[in-house]
């Protein structure tokens, strides 16, 4: 028998007896000795062997075999049999093998029904099966009973689902739309779209220059500030700086006719920690309101940087209490939380009640409208005792849509109509409009109300560039579910309506008037008037149905919802000279629950709908930060940048080392991050170091005259030789040179991790003086390049020229700052992202001028010196898990080497704008080929020092040419560098 059926037989045999015997005082003999299967060597096959030896010795010696007993002991015999009748009831009990009872039958006899049916077993084996199912293994496991997808889909069971889910992740009134439709990712505590399913990434471009695309933002964040208008602006000017632009106590944002944007920080800390970008709104003043009355104020965040800012503002107000009286009403509780509402415990099951007569009526499941995750006992109003400020958060109490293209207005204007005034009480429903008749027997209210419709008719002539940023147009339009068309469409400017008359002018040049910019929104008793008595959509149809001709326009009259609503423009383009004002359009605020009966509107009309993937496009076209990615000094950009380089080290990790990039080998230090505190601590210090100017140009020199070698010969041999042999050379070349160079870079490691630990009390910061960057803006153009504009702001005697002088007060002032920049490639290449941003040779510069085929140099490949260490160090786990390595040893060895991955540089990172062969200035946020600039563009940080010093040096016709590196490839690119401003 072979080793492998040995093995099987031994499998099979160990829950088999033993070979039973019953012991007798003379020993066994052969009378008295039975047997059974079992082991490999039985006392059967010794009987048989025995018999074979007498056997042959009585053929040989002819003696006489031996005869049978003449007598058995009756004790003994019985004793014995026992035994055996017992071990084979055992043997029958016990199985042989792991398989189940009705697989232990041959194939032709097992049916699909014995598995789950005991009688439909052979009855020899069905005692066994019943033991077999009673053992808590092979129980079935309780499934939760679930009715059929009939009473699944069913509205109440559908609303009662979805509520469940809401508990978790945040779903906006658009989710279920967005969720047929998108990719949905979850972010921030919301679920949200991210890209189409369909193919429509040029359309949704198309779309944001041409017609219409719409967003929804109601993730944004609401912050209301309620108190005396010089407490408010006393406590908020402490959290910002005038140096950065407009702050709260703009002149043009106070009256509450503009919108205002600026960047937060903590008390009295800039210009470092920042908090975030926040835009805000004033609520509008009448003329008959004092000043010394409580202003209201709106301040719209990220959701990544809402507690940050949360947290500040309630220390800066010094709100120690939370205010109980002005916590909104709890949202409606899950169908499981039976204590707080008569909802049934199973979904699928309705909710019922008792009515007076006794008799349960089913009580219809409420649908969640709002923040489905709010706690009903946390509180989410602050008040001060000290100034009086209340601040109350309204996430998601607020909805917030975005329409972005040429096109916005005409979307608007015909999706919406404005409301028509009534003055008397209808008999029908007088819920639905009390409000509105008591606002328009006000006489005052009635005529702003009639001049915002006539401004409102004004906007479908003009294009959402041609109104001045920020502008707030209130207004209080009728149910658009009523204008509703039969077919989506395309809507269109009319020429007619565009008339050029003193009013139009106006509206262009000073924007809406104040008092325009009204809107009831603000009041929150008729925001929840209007959340409560919105119009069911099965009573709308109910009345669409028993019109007499079927299609036509539905009137309800006085009995139609007035939504008050709040009309934002958002800018479009403002910095630089080409596209101006493109991406501009209008922000709606609309009351929570009028979700959906706006977004089928717009669409309707022809606008696109895009998600997350095209709101970073958009901000990568117009050129400005992106939140949160371009916040790397907030620690929600902190966070977020922790979080992208965790996913793309998984995703690294996940392929085998043969199917990605080396990186090592590549010269790149962080492909899944940006290390801006490690490069503006070695700026930091190659600025002292160097001691002035002078011992930066001589620093610059010589990493031209060493680094020429990796960029070509010179041009006289570069003339008689071929690239093929000059790359070939190069790399020999540099070869020993770059083993002596990474050496070094090793050996500086340790100090340079020293050296952090005495720096980490000073964080970077980004440079967002207007002042300052007007001047880095004008000193990164070239000589050839300048215009009007440009020559008009040298001559202003503010400006100053880039020196010696300008660049130590620079120095001195921000040591350790970084500065927003875009990159537009001269040639072809698309950047990425963690794309370097490098600084070119002189002799970079002269190849591009001498040959047009010249797109940039390349970087000779590094050796990877941790290449030995990484097998090393899994050779040692190896031994490890093997135990061939003694406990006192193999901790310390593996703990030495735990951090290495193959292809990846380890900590502590070496000097970083001195690795590779040109000097690194920064790195790429957002990059990818615009369809806006028909090249490659690119969005990033570099630092300030590193850019005044590149600036400084370089030629004046030149001045702002840069090179990129991708993480994963050896070219660099020649890209133009702008600051926008």
């Amino acid at each position: 028998m072979s080793k492998a059926k040995e093995k099987k037989r031994a499998k099979k045999m160990k829950n088999q007896p033993s070979s039973v015997t019953y012991p007798s005082d003379s020993g066994p003999s052969h009378s008295e000795t039975y047997f059974q299967n079992g082991g490999d060597k039985t006392f059967q096959r010794k009987k048989k062997d025995t018999h074979f030896e007498t056997s042959q010795q009585s053929f040989t010696h002819q003696k006489p075999f031996h005869e049978m007993p003449k007598y058995v002991t009756v004790s003994p015999f019985v004793q014995a049999r026992a035994a055996e009748m017992k071990a084979m009831l055992k043997a029958v009990t016990q199985k042989s093998s792991n398989t189940l009872v009705f697989q232990s039958l041959p194939r032709h006899m097992r049916r699909r029904a014995m598995s789950h049916n005991i009688k439909r077993l052979p009855r020899r084996l069905r005692e066994l099966a019943r033991i077999e199912t009673e053992k808590p293994e092979h129980q079935k496991k309780d499934l939760p009973k679930s009715k059929c997808r009939k009473a699944r889909r069913r509205r109440t069971n559908l609303v009662a689902e979805f509520n469940r889910r809401q508990k978790k992740n945040i779903w906006l009134e658009t989710h279920i739309w967005h969720a047929k439709r998108f990719h949905m990712v979850k972010k921030w505590g919301y679920c949200l779209g991210d890209r189409p399913t369909t193919k429509c990434y040029r359309a949704c471009y198309r779309a944001m220059t041409n017609h219409c695309l719409l967003q929804d933002l109601s993730y944004y964040c609401c912050l209301e500030l309620v108190g005396k208008e010089e407490e408010l602006l006393t406590a908020l000017a402490r959290m910002c700086n005038v140096d950065t632009g407009p702050t709260f106590a703009a002149i043009s944002c106070l009256p509450g006719k503009r919108q205002g944007s600026l960047t937060l920080y903590r008390i009295d800390k800039y210009p470092e920690e920042a908090l975030g970008p926040v835009t805000f709104i004033w609520k509008p003043t009448n003329k008959s309101d004092d000043s010394s009355q409580s202003r209201q104020l709106w301040i719209w965040t990220h959701p990544a940087f809402k507690k940050d800012i949360l947290e500040e503002l309630k220390t800066v107000f010094q709100c120690s209490e939370p205010m109980v009286t002005c916590n909104p009403e709890p949202v409606p509780t899950l169908p499981l939380e039976e204590t707080k509402m008569y909802v049934a415990e199973n979904i699928g099951q309705k909710r019922k009640r008792k009515s007076q007569g006794g008799e349960t009526v089913a009580v219809p499941v409420k649908k969640i409208i709002g923040d489905g995750t709010r706690d009903s006992h946390q509180p989410y109003c602050w008040t001060s005792h000290t100034t009086g400020v209340v601040i109350s958060d309204l996430t998601m109490e607020i909805l917030r849509y975005r329409l972005i293209g040429p096109l916005s207005h005409c979307v608007l204007t015909e999706a919406l109509k404005v409301a028509s005034l009534h003055t008397e009480m209808d008999s029908g429903n007088s819920e639905i409009t009390s409000w509105w008749i008591e606002k328009c027997r006000n006489s005052d209210q009635a005529s702003v109300h009639l001049r915002q419709e006539a401004t409102f008719e004004l906007l479908q002539g003009l294009s959402p560039s041609d109104i001045p940023s920020g502008s707030v147009l209130g207004l209080t339009v009728g149910d658009p579910r009523v204008n509703l068309p039969k077919k989506r469409s395309k809507s269109m400017p009319h020429p007619e309506k565009y008339q050029e008359n003193q009013e139009m002018k106006q509206l262009i040049l000073g924007g809406v008037p104040a008092e325009c910019a009204q809107s009831f929104l603000w009041d929150q008793n008729i925001r929840k008037s209007v959340t409560d008595t919105k119009m069911p959509e099965q009573e709308l149809n109910l009345r669409r149905s028993e019109l007499l001709v079927p299609g036509s326009h539905l009137d309800l009259g006085p009995q139609e919802s007035k939504i008050p609503v709040l009309l934002v423009q958002h800018p479009g383009k403002i910095a630089g000279e080409d596209r101006p004002g493109w991406g501009s359009g209008w922000d709606i605020y609309l009351p929570k629950g009028w979700g959906m009966a706006f977004w089928l509107p717009f669409i309707y009309q022809g606008a696109r709908i895009g998600g997350l993937r095209e709101a970073l496009k958009h901000s990568l076209y117009k050129r400005t930060p992106h939140v949160p990615h371009d916040y790397p000094d907030c620690p929600a950009g902190a966070q977020f940048a922790k979080e992208l380089e965790s996913n793309l080290l998984e995703k690294f990790k996940r392929r085998p080392p043969a199917k990605r990039a080396n990186y090592v080998k590549h010269g790149t230090l962080a492909p899944f991050s940006c290390p801006w505190s490690k490069l503006t601590q070695d700026w930091e210090a190659r600025s002292k170091n160097t001691k002035g100017i002078d011992a930066a140009t001589i620093d610059n020199k010589a990493c031209a005259s060493g680094e020429q070698i990796s960029c070509g010969l010179s041009s006289e041999s570069h003339a008689e030789e071929s690239p093929v042999m000059d790359a070939l050379d190069q790399q020999r070349e540099m070869s020993s040179q770059n083993m002596e160079i990474e050496e070094k870079e090793e050996e500086k490691a340790t100090n340079v991790g020293k050296i952090e630990e005495g720096t980490l009390g000073h964080s970077f910061c980004v440079l967002r003086s207007k002042k300052l960057l007007k001047q880095v803006a004008i000193w990164c153009q070239p000589t050839s390049r300048k215009n009007r504009r440009i020559q008009h702001l040298l001559s202003n005697a503010d400006q100053k020229e880039l020196n010696e002088d300008a660049l130590l007060s620079t120095y001195q002032r921000y040591p350790r700052a970084v500065v927003w920049i875009s990159l537009s490639l001269l040639k072809k290449g698309s950047p990425e992202l963690h794309t370097m941003i490098c600084i070119p040779t002189e002799e970079d510069l002269s190849q591009l001028d001498k040959s047009q085929h010249f797109f940039g140099p390349q970087e000779p490949k590094h050796s990877d010196r941790f290449k030995g260490k990484v097998s090393k160090q899994k050779g040692i786990k190896k031994r490890v898990n093997s135990k061939k390595v003694t406990e006192s040893s193999a901790p310390d060895t593996v703990n030495e080497h735990q951090d290495l991955v193959l292809g990846l540089w380890p900590e502590p990172l070496p000097d970083v704008p001195s690795h590779c062969s040109r000097v690194l200035l920064g790195f790429v946020t957002q990059g990818d080929f615009s369809l806006a600039s028909g090249c490659g563009e690119a969005l990033g940080f570099v630092s300030l020092a590193g850019l005044l010093e590149m600036l400084m040096f370089q030629p004046a016709s030149k001045r702002g040419l840069v090179l990129l590196r991708n993480p994963g490839s050896l070219q660099y690119r020649f890209a133009r560098l702008t600051v926008e401003v």
